[in-house]
């Protein structure tokens, strides 16, 4: 049975251009609800010093993260004038393809947790 992944990404703002950042996102989060469908959450949190951003999505199984993770480079590519990401944590087991693209992000630490022990998602209405 394939199992959920929690995938983070941990990027520090860039001095000045927070605004900027949040004005993307506004544009960019509805198009990514529409043609990710199987994301089924993705959320940016700030820290208190609104200095650090952290992206947090869920995936029902490898293949959702993997349809997700087409035209990310692009998408990284024009939020780099804004953030720059600095980690990616894993939990579950992507494929090796989607492992070895954000392995090959410069500068970025990539941390996987790839053994479930056990639990359950809402997947619908309650």
């Amino acid at each position: 049975m394939p199992e959920p992944i929690v995938f983070i990404s941990h990027s520090a703002v860039t001095e000045g251009k927070l605004e900027a950042f949040q004005e993307l996102s506004r544009q960019v989060f509805p198009m990514l609800e529409a043609e990710k469908p199987g994301t089924v959450f993705q959320y940016g949190y700030l820290d208190e010093a609104e200095t650090e951003i952290h992206f947090v999505h869920v995936f029902p199984d490898a293949e959702a993260m993997d349809a997700h993770m087409l035209g990310a480079g692009e998408r990284s590519g024009t939020a780099s004038e804004y953030i720059e990401t600095r980690q990616f944590e894993i939990y579950g087991a992507p494929t090796e393809e989607t492992l070895s693209t954000l392995r090959q992000a410069p500068g970025v630490d990539v941390v996987v947790r790839p053994i479930g022990v056990g639990g359950f998602i809402r997947m619908g209405d309650r």
